[in-house]
């Protein structure tokens, strides 16, 4: 599903990223973890052509992601609060996105449904601006917007961060029943190694901008990740 072939990334001479060749096949849960650094972010901004790789190229179902914009509308992201609009209500938000994806209001208010728990009566009905919202809201928001329209890839940068544990708990069996029962391509940064184990089956290592471990998540995959970032 996803090609990565000799791509790096450069500022000012220095590299923050250097990965040869990566393929993330379709329907797989793939986890990224590094440090502050590491280069995680700066993958998915090249991935979503929010930046310009200094070599090599990344293909997303065989589309080049720099030179075509025909994978966008089988992919979705949500990487920070500037993917918002802050002046929209979070109704308004999911209508335009459903919009761009060609459903109608009717069937975003119905999709909402199946979301009640994770909103906890302090999304929806509220006339809130998103710019308004707690940053965990907002991650809320954010990240069930990816979901409008069934897109066949899914990319969240820290999904868990500034979520109460309650919700962490029902976002991880919503992101682990997702690629189960749809086939979606998700991939997840995160700092936290505990929730990457739980929802992937895949996790890879970045350090100072290369791969350094690509790992078949099992038992003694999260012994083995604490083990490498505390030696």
């Amino acid at each position: 599903m996803i090609q990565v072939t000799e791509l790096s990334k450069k500022y000012g001479g220095v590299t923050v990223l250097d990965i040869a060749a990566l393929e993330i096949p379709k329907g797989q849960a793939f986890g990224l973890v590094g440090n502050n650094g590491a280069g995680k972010t700066t993958f998915f901004n090249l991935l979503l052509d929010l930046i310009k790789s200094s070599t090599g190229q990344i293909l997303n179902n065989q589309i080049q992601v720099n030179t075509s914009e025909q994978w966008k509308p089988f992919t979705a992201a949500f990487i920070d609060e500037s993917f918002l609009i802050g002046y929209l209500t979070a109704e308004e938000y999911f209508y335009f996105i459903g919009e761009l994806r060609g459903l109608k209001k009717s069937d975003i208010d119905a999709f909402l449904v199946q979301f009640e728990e994770i909103f906890n009566d302090e999304i929806i009905g509220k006339k809130k601006y998103l710019r308004d919202l707690s940053k965990g809201n907002q991650k809320k928001v954010g990240i069930i917007a990816t979901l409008i329209g069934s897109p066949e890839v899914i990319i969240l940068d820290e999904p868990f961060a500034n979520l109460d544990p309650t919700t962490q708990i029902r976002l991880k069996k919503m992101l682990k029943e997702l690629t189960v029962s749809t086939n979606t391509t998700l991939l997840i940064s995160s700092h936290d190694l505990g929730h990457v184990t739980e929802v992937c089956e895949r996790i890879v290592v970045l350090n100072k901008g290369e791969v350094v471990k690509d790992i078949k998540t099992s038992e003694e995959t999260l012994k083995e990740l604490e083990l490498f970032f505390t030696v």
